[in-house]
């Protein structure tokens, strides 16, 4: 990724940006670490898809909606945190990011998604939500067939 002819590793929302637009990062080969803040209320489709390096994002507490495909193919990422106030997760979300092997699921209501909202993660991949929180991520349509374990944050 590039800027000004100038590669991108590691990139920081600026405190402020409340939308992060649709494709706006998509196929950013050399970004690996990328930090949104809690200004930021929404992540569009396909945002971070194809990201291939990232190895660490950092998604801010404004965050309610995780968009299509937002961060799909990003093989590198190995852990995510989802906010407490996220209410959605997109299909595909973070589908087919393969060595996603932890995910943090802070809210305490189960986020509206899809089956395929995190489709070949690792096979591995825990899913560690709030403990007082547990039943209803194991019976909640598009949870219950992920490894939901109890977590105090």
């Amino acid at each position: 990724f590039f800027i000004d002819g100038v590669e991108i590793t590691q990139l920081t929302i600026p405190d402020g940006v409340t939308l992060i637009r649709e494709y706006v990062f998509c196929s950013g080969k050399s970004l690996t670490s990328i930090t949104i803040p809690d200004s930021v209320t929404s992540i569009e489709e396909s945002a971070f898809s194809s990201c291939r390096s990232l190895t660490s994002v950092t998604i801010g507490n404004g965050v309610t909606s995780i968009g299509l495909s937002a961060f799909k193919d990003c093989i590198s990422l190995t852990s995510v945190t989802i906010p407490d106030n996220v209410t959605s997760i997109g299909k595909y979300a973070f589908a087919q990011c393969s060595s996603l092997n932890e995910i943090y699921c802070k809210p305490t209501t189960p986020p509206t998604g899809s089956l395929s909202m995190f489709d070949r993660v690792a096979s591995n991949c825990t899913i560690y939500v709030p403990t007082a929180s547990v039943n209803k991520y194991k019976s909640a349509t598009h949870w219950r067939d992920y490894n939901i374990i109890g977590y105090d944050f």
